[in-house]
């Protein structure tokens, strides 16, 4: 995204961008067909649990006025108006966890103030809501959404880690209060009775254990030895939400010996239920607010724009990173403009307005791009047979598939043609064949293995298209008439999920990976750059990284710490854009510039990203191939901007390059499960004389690459 903060600048360029492409976001889904619910599906569950949860929250923290039919009613309302008419369809909407936190102490603010007061609650929020509208509409007209080019990683995947411990953290709350008695209610019952509740703390682990166990396992069922390839499919795309309704059936397993109220289940008023329709006409009573408090409605409101503003700006940025390459243009300033349409639109019919949320929205991506995945897959294995079938040659099948391949694009006039298509991805399987004399000759499995050159050949894509976004939407919409239905889920079952999705969350965060290596014992950081991992890993010394990891680790607890103050709890966002001056003049003081480029790279200071061609055939061994889509794209790429974990990386030394294609195999048109790099000998030391990586053969290798350097 290109700064621009002429007045309306930044909004004209991406409705210019957007309507574009307007109608193949449309067409892109539909041509998909039925396999655009497995990430509709997926991403429904992701956002409507934690929309329900915090409803329940909410409903404890305001005495019933807001309940989980007005969060599932905000996140199904905003979704759709986004998905039809927003910027960035890729961009998931919901009520968050930092909404929730403001509107808490929003009202505890009035509840004992007499000329407020619960009864005008709303109608006060709802001013909150108006100013907050007119703070957006300013910083999207001003092009404020530009500054989203100086959040580096730095402060993009410390949000991201602070967003899972919070939804950890609701995890582990929630359990808790399992073995307690509920507020507002009564303690006589037998259900509350110590050994009761002791009973249903016990059962709650075991339904919120197995819901997290299994839904990890289930999204790695393609990698499954049993079963058809189909049945692991359906199992990965669909496991989650099977796994819910699998343990919501075995919460009823208990006999009628059991008390009612055990294990505990979701409440909520239903939407036709006496009194639960009154907030939809709270716009009567805001003129009702005195008007001292509709001015001073000013101060929180800077505090709500401000939390909407980063978080809606950084999950956009985050669904839309560079390693996804998605072709249609981004939309932060128009979408910003909306968003504050929607918070006013939100606040007149008295519900908690919906923002971009995270980790939804980047998972929303990585789903997709699973999904692009499958049907480029599908139409290239199916020409590449037919190939064999007509005994065509090597070449000839590379340039059907090709032409398949373009033919699966839709270009558009503004775009860029796909830079990393099958013809710059096929040179180390035709040199294989070119030494064996099979170039011209017909193609067989012993050239190419369809099943797995396949995989090593397609690169990351997304299906960019609106109409998940909208089945999504549509589907939470459809929860607030299904209330009776969700009402029957355990709570447990609720922070099993939390739990699953903070986890879930996880893999690919340079930050977590950071963290994890400095847990890895000394004398086994060599196994670090045998399998995938990052380019700091080699560039920068152990040392700095170190100390990096603890300064960002330090910041993180701040700010989660923070978010434990009950006032103060909702200025969180101003310590992550803090980070922006703080990574921009202090931090340079205190590391290279190097290294700082290597371990936080800003969009405005970043290098050209590898091409994958490059990365994807030195990374891929001889016998990879597709088992999980999800962890394929887990192992290939970061949820950094231009950052693609590498076995060995060209970037080891500044002077020197990688010496990898001397380690090439003559026998597999990739090259081996382990690359050699320079620091394995570094961080093995003399400890580990493993086969051809022990440091005998390392120094002989080094010495033979260092004089093919010098030849050259």
């Amino acid at each position: 995204m290109e700064e621009n903060f002429v007045p309306f600048g930044g909004i004209k360029d991406d409705l210019r961008g957007r309507l574009v492409c307007y109608k193949q976001d449309w067409t892109g889904g539909l041509r998909a067909g039925f396999r655009i619910l497995a990430p509709t599906t997926y991403i429904f569950f992701a956002s409507a649990i934690p929309v329900i949860s915090f409803g329940e929250q909410l409903e404890r923290n305001t005495g019933g006025l807001l309940t989980a039919v007005q969060t599932l009613a905000s996140t199904a309302i905003c979704g759709i108006m986004h998905s039809i008419i927003g910027g960035q369809p890729l961009l998931i909407l919901g009520v968050a966890e930092p909404t929730v936190l403001m509107y808490t102490f929003l009202f505890n603010f009035v509840k004992d103030r007499p000329d407020l007061g619960p009864k005008l609650f709303l109608a006060w929020s709802g001013w909150v809501c108006v100013w907050t509208a007119i703070l957006l509409f300013l910083l999207a007209v001003l092009g404020a959404c530009s500054i989203i080019n100086r959040f580096t990683r730095l402060a993009g995947e410390l949000f991201g880690l602070l967003i899972a411990m919070l939804f950890m953290q609701q995890a582990i709350k929630g359990l808790v209060d399992e073995f307690r008695i509920p507020e507002r209610e009564n303690s006589k019952l037998t259900e509350f009775q110590p050994s009761w509740r002791f009973a249903n703390g016990m059962f709650a682990l075991v339904l919120s254990f197995g819901l997290l166990t299994t839904a990890l396992r289930s999204r790695k069922a393609r990698a499954w030895r049993y079963g058809s390839g189909s049945f692991g499919g359906f199992i990965a795309d669909y496991g989650v939400p099977l796994m819910i309704l699998a343990w919501t059936a075995v919460s009823y397993i208990p006999s009628k010996d059991i008390p009612k109220g055990i294990p505990r289940r979701l409440f909520s008023p239903n939407p036709w239920s006496p009194g639960a329709y009154e907030n939809w006409t709270v716009v009567k009573d805001m003129l009702k607010v005195p008007v001292i408090y509709i001015i001073g409605a000013f101060i929180p409101a800077t505090m709500v724009a401000v939390l909407y503003y980063f978080d809606h700006s950084v999950a956009s940025q985050l669904s839309q990173q560079k390693e996804f390459n998605l072709r249609k243009p981004s939309s932060f300033h128009y979408d910003l403009l909306l968003l504050g349409f929607m918070v006013i639109l939100c606040g007149l019919i008295g519900i908690p307005p919906s923002n971009g949320v995270i980790p939804q929205s980047p998972m929303h991506t990585k789903s997709l791009a699973t999904l692009k995945h499958q049907l480029l897959r599908n139409r290239l294995v199916a020409m590449a047979r037919k190939c064999m079938g007509n005994n065509a040659s090597l070449a000839e099948m590379y340039g059907n598939m090709q032409e398949a391949y373009q033919g699966m694009q839709t270009p558009l006039i503004y775009q860029e043609p796909p830079a990393q298509g099958l013809k710059e991805l096929k040179d180390s399987t035709i040199q294989l064949a070119s030494r064996m004399g099979n170039i011209d000759g017909p193609v067989d499995e012993t050239v190419f293995d369809v099943e797995k050159e396949i995989d090593d050949l397609l690169p990351v894509e997304v299906k960019e298209q609106r109409l998940s976004n909208l089945l999504q939407s549509l589907m939470v919409g459809g929860c607030v008439a299904a209330m009776p239905l969700i009402k029957k889920i355990p709570t447990s079952v609720l922070w099993g999920y939390f739990a699953y999705m903070a986890i879930e969350s996880l893999p690919g965060n340079q930050f977590w990976e950071r963290i994890l290596l400095l847990f890895t014992a000394p004398s086994r950081r060599y196994k670090v750059l045998e399998e995938y991992h990052a380019t700091f890993v080699e560039t920068v010394p152990f040392k700095t990284i170190a100390i990096f990891t603890v300064f960002q680790t330090a910041y993180l607890l701040i700010c989660f710490g923070i978010t434990w103050i009950p006032i103060a709890g909702v200025l969180f966002p101003l310590m992550i854009m803090l980070l922006v001056p703080v990574r921009q003049y202090l931090l340079p003081k205190f590391f290279k510039a190097a290294h700082l480029k290597d371990l936080d790279t800003a969009a405005y200071e970043e290098a050209p990203g590898l091409p994958f061609n490059l990365a994807i055939e030195e990374d891929m061994g001889s016998g990879a191939s597709l088992g999980d889509d999800r962890q394929i794209l887990d192992g290939m790429i970061t949820r950094s901007r231009g950052e693609i974990k590498r076995i060995c990386s060209p970037k080891v030394t500044s002077s020197t390059a990688s010496p990898s294609k001397d380690f090439i195999s003559q026998n597999s048109p990739r090259f081996t499960d382990k690359i050699f790099s320079p620091r394995i000998s570094e961080f093995r030391g003399d400890r580990s004389p493993r086969g051809p990586f022990s440091p005998r053969n390392v120094e002989a290798s080094l010495q033979t690459w260092e004089k093919n350097v010098r030849i050259r």
